[in-house]
């Protein structure tokens, strides 16, 4: 009788410890991915990145916020921020070949570094080598409209090329890609 009622609750704490871990692996992440992609003129642009909770977004260390200014940030959360490029271009006018790349910059209350590097793979910025560092644009700071809860980068046509537009909170972070000649 003790072998039975063992073994049945053997098998319970099996099945419960193996749901526990689906829905742990299987459940929607806290900080769900988005993509943005744009084809216009024979131009492919595709962005993954992740996304946020609302929090205090962009400031000073010393006042909570998430992204303080002046450190290195990875576009959002969870994996790097990555793009691709199908042709040639220049972004924020420094050239970049066609590839992929991953995206990261260091926010600053009026402008921003933008960076693409060629090494892929990486939880964020934070390993990055910037040895492999492809561009580093600046980039001017312009406020939201109204308060953007979640992170996005949006790709909107601009004359010949596209503006990859990271908004956040209050922020939004143009930068301008345009075919290369």
């Amino acid at each position: 009788m003790n072998k039975k009622l063992f073994a049945i609750i053997g098998a319970l704490v099996v099945l419960l410890a193996a749901g526990a871990a689906f829905r742990l692996t299987r459940g929607p992440k806290a900080s769900p991915p988005g993509q943005a992609t744009f084809n216009q003129g024979g131009l492919e642009i595709t962005v993954d990145y992740p996304s946020k909770k609302g929090r205090v977004i962009f400031g000073e260390k010393a006042d909570g916020a998430l992204v303080p200014y002046g450190q290195w940030w990875r576009l959002g959360a969870n994996n790097a921020t990555e793009i691709a490029l199908n042709k040639n271009v220049t972004v924020g006018g420094k050239p970049v070949n066609a590839g992929r790349y991953r995206m990261y910059a260091m926010p600053g209350a009026g402008m921003w570094k933008v960076v693409l590097n060629s090494q892929l793979g990486k939880w964020g910025a934070f390993e990055a080598d910037h040895d492999k560092d492809v561009a580093t644009v600046e980039v001017p700071v312009e406020r939201s409209a109204a308060p953007v809860e979640q992170f996005t980068i949006q790709i909107i046509p601009d004359g010949n090329g596209a503006r990859l537009e990271l908004a956040w909170d209050l922020t939004v972070v143009p930068v301008p890609v345009t075919p290369a000649n």
